[in-house]
């Protein structure tokens, strides 16, 4: 009986475990994976009319990195991924976004920061939703309220959830409005 070497053994468990493989193994990029929650921002003297801010900046409280594609940005929609391992998540949101670094890049004693900056939270409570196999689990979120710290200069001047008891389940419609 002739015996196998290493690499012959090799080919046949890459054989077996590529035949065992199902369709399913695979997460098509098209499936549905923890949402974010999309606020639509309004005129506050016309409230049935988007507006633009501009300037905005969007960053974690806690966090020095600015929120991918909110670096100072004029939009009428905000998209905020929240915390799957927290129930509350604080973002920084500052329009009219300046900064001045007074041509002193190594001393930020001098840094002047331009604008308006409204702190918001989010609270929320998660539940796991198992997807498939291959794709695992995902995150949604109930009972969700945003709360607005009151610095006596808010730019936003309320937010208010699209629907009584808002859960964060899509990404295909709006969950709070902001009005300013």
């Amino acid at each position: 009986m002739k015996q196998f070497n290493g690499l012959g053994i090799l080919f046949i468990l890459i054989t077996i475990v590529s035949l065992s493989c199902e369709p399913d193994d695979i997460c098509p990029e098209s499936t549905p994976t923890t949402p974010s929650l999309i606020i639509r921002l309004y005129d506050i003297s016309n409230q049935e009319s988007k507006k633009n801010v501009s300037g905005l900046r969007i960053q974690g409280v806690g966090n020095d990195n600015v929120l991918t594609n909110f670096n100072v940005v004029t939009t009428d929609s905000i998209i905020l991924p929240l915390k799957t391992d927290a129930i509350s998540t604080q973002y920084k949101l500052h329009k009219e976004y300046t900064y001045n670094d007074n041509n002193t890049p190594d001393d930020p004693n001098d840094d002047v920061i331009g604008g308006n900056e409204d702190i918001i939270t989010i609270n929320y409570n998660t539940q796991e939703i198992f997807v498939s196999r291959a794709c695992g689990y995902k995150t949604i979120f109930e009972n969700v309220t945003i709360t607005l710290e009151n610095d006596g200069n808010n730019w936003i001047q309320f937010i208010q959830p699209v629907n009584d008891n808002q859960s964060v389940e899509n990404e295909t419609a709006a969950h709070f409005n902001l009005f300013f």
